[in-house]
């Protein structure tokens, strides 16, 4: 895992993902939830490329800014890029963007990577 690896993720609005449908709030829109929902993939995804197959990786924190609304049909591209490193811990900034540069939203994911038996055997 090194500083500086990235991912990108590009999603087009549909009506499941806005705040109306999500509950989170009554315009067809997208959802808060929903970016959200989507940084933490692409964090998932860019973190999962440097793991061995025992291990993967789980979300322990997130900071979302929404800045901008994104219509029904809009594309929205979520990139995350592996920004600090510390054992088994690794924080990514995410940036959301419209086609045109327009900034919908940034922030931060923290995710530690744990043993997928190890961390399921905890479950009880």
């Amino acid at each position: 895992m090194t500083v500086g690896m990235t991912a990108a993720a590009r999603h087009e609005v549909t009506a499941a993902d806005t705040a109306d449908s999500l509950g989170s709030g009554d315009l067809a829109v997208l959802g808060t939830s929903r970016l959200l929902a989507w940084a933490e993939a692409v964090t998932y995804e860019v973190i999962a490329t440097a793991l061995e197959d025992t291990e993967t990786s789980v979300g322990t924190r997130v900071q979302i800014e929404h800045l901008r609304p994104s219509p029904l049909d809009a594309t929205v591209t979520v990139t995350a890029t592996v920004a600090h490193v510390d054992g088994r811990l690794v924080r990514c900034q995410v940036a959301a963007e419209h086609p045109d540069g327009t900034l919908v939203g940034h922030g931060e994911v923290t995710r530690v990577i744990v043993n997928r038996e190890r961390f399921l055997s905890r479950l009880g």
